[in-house]
């Protein structure tokens, strides 16, 4: 009687939603996929597209198996137009373009994880049989603990319940979103302002209705990091290397910062391909050098820290000018409070689903870490959070879904250690392995566009897989 235990924990083992973004996204950004597959590869979607505009969409698609999801938004559009209203209407098509588009992702991961659901639900159901019919055959202790077993699974019901009720939400979003964009088309075709106050409204309840979904479905539980996969060597042993999480999935580029002090020349290659061949890149010098290597950029700037300060500044790429620069109050600098490495790591920026953040330390929080939600065009804080962890005890750290995970070294033998929740304004010490190559690793980040760990390590640029656990709530859990 204990097989089928063992196959409702491999079902349940199952239900971590794993992005395999090495073997999925990686080739398409190095351009080894050179064909389009409607399961679980790169692909093109142009909607609404128009001869003027040349408005596209970008996504990969996700296969039922539970392949890699990558959603983008559309790439900039011109800001010509006849008039006002024009322009309005432009951007409501550009919003319901997004919609559109996240649902369909949706769409493919509720699939994916309600088939888990019912495999397990139709186990359940099985192991529940064998127990009737159980008479003789074991003794009754052993009889006792699996109907206790079974008691405990049964919950799980409900969670099937609640996913067939999420399933028929987001295809009536889609109806909505379906129709919705037949209206735009038409008013745009008329150029008219019919109802265009409604519309409004209608996009503005899809978007709050779909980032309910994104954030029930979209974010998880770090519980495991891959083995590394090494993409290029070169530069010295500290630096920092990063593409841009907000950027559409056709934008492969890739940013690169050799050093940790004083630098202030940044390379920006065309693609990933182009930066593993060294080639096809041009050169940006900025007006102040930086500190440090926690840069992030994020929607076409950069933000890092100004040397000798606790500046922070952020660089516009396509203007190459600095477009605001702002004090973080009471953060260390010029290593005050860095990470074991040291290297000026006082200040580290960070990107993860829900936007930028800082991290850092001050005299007032007597050293431990502070992590504060920036506001990315005015760079204030918009909230902070004291983790009680000492930065100097750090080797690096980074965010995901809001939650900060901190490694225990930069050095070999390293792993995920901590993790405070800003949710929740909560911790607890984590044991999660992480391989540590090259034995010392001074830039760890998050790219959740692409789910994967960015680190420089002794000089190479390295990849990292991560697996997230999602915990299902049942109906009436927020």
């Amino acid at each position: 009687m204990s097989v089928p235990l063992l196959k409702i924990g491999a079902v349940l083992s199952t239900m971590a939603m794993v992005t395999n973004w090495m073997s999925q996204t990686l080739p398409s950004l190095v351009g080894l996929n050179s064909t389009v597959s409607r399961a679980g590869s790169s692909e093109k979607i142009t909607l609404f597209q128009s001869p003027e505009e040349g408005w596209q969409l970008y996504t990969s698609a996700q296969a039922p198996d539970g392949k890699c999801v990558c959603t983008a938004v559309i790439p900039a559009q011109s800001t010509c137009a006849r008039d006002g209203r024009s322009r309005e209407l432009r951007q409501l098509m550009e919003k319901v373009q997004n919609v559109s588009q996240s649902m369909e992702v949706l769409e493919l991961r509720t699939y994916r994880d309600l088939q888990y659901v019912r495999s397990m639900e139709t186990l359940m159901r099985s192991l529940d049989a064998r127990l009737r019919a159980a008479d003789g055959s074991v003794s009754a202790k052993s009889f006792q603990e699996l109907k206790d077993r079974m008691t405990e699974l049964l919950p799980l019901s409900s969670v099937l319940e609640q996913y067939k009720a999420d399933t028929r939400t987001i295809v009536r979003l889609r109806e909505e979103v379906r129709n919705l964009s037949g209206n735009l088309a038409a008013i745009q075709e008329e150029m008219g302002a019919y109802g265009y106050e409604d519309l409004q409204q209608r996009v503005m309840a899809l978007e709050a209705r779909l980032h309910a979904c994104a954030q029930k479905l979209g974010c998880g539980k770090l519980t495991g990091v891959s083995n590394p996969i090494t993409i290029r060597a070169m530069g010295s042993r500290f630096g920092s290397w990063m593409t841009d999480t907000m950027a559409p999935s056709a934008d492969s580029r890739v940013w690169y910062m050799d050093g940790y002090y004083k630098g202030r020349r940044v390379l920006e290659f065309r693609t990933l391909g182009d930066f593993i061949k060294g080639q096809n890149f041009i050169q940006h010098l900025l007006p102040q050098p930086w500190a440090g290597t926690g840069h992030v950029v994020y929607n076409g700037s950069l933000f890092y820290n100004k040397y000798q300060s606790n500046v922070v500044v952020k660089y516009h790429f396509r203007s190459r000018s600095v477009l605001v620069q702002r004090s973080l109050p009471g953060a260390g600098y010029n290593n005050t409070f860095p990470y074991s490495w040291g290297g000026f790591s006082d200040m580290d920026f960070m990107v993860d689903e829900s936007g930028l953040w800082a991290v850092y330390t001050t005299n007032q929080n007597a050293g431990n870490i502070v992590v504060s939600r920036l506001d990315p065009h005015t760079l204030e804080v918009v909230r902070s959070w004291d983790t009680g962890y000492p930065k100097r005890s750090a080797g690096e750290a980074f965010m995901i879904c809001g939650v900060l995970y901190v490694t225990n070294s930069h050095l070999a033998g390293a792993k995920v250690y901590f993790a405070y929740f800003t949710n929740t304004s909560s911790y607890e010490y984590t044991d999660v392995p992480f391989h540590n190559q090259y034995s010392h690793i001074s830039m760890l980040d998050y790219n959740p566009r692409e789910r994967a760990l960015y680190t420089w390590n002794n000089g190479h640029q390295v990849l990292y897989n991560v697996t997230l656990f999602h915990v299902i709530s049942t109906a009436g859990d927020p």
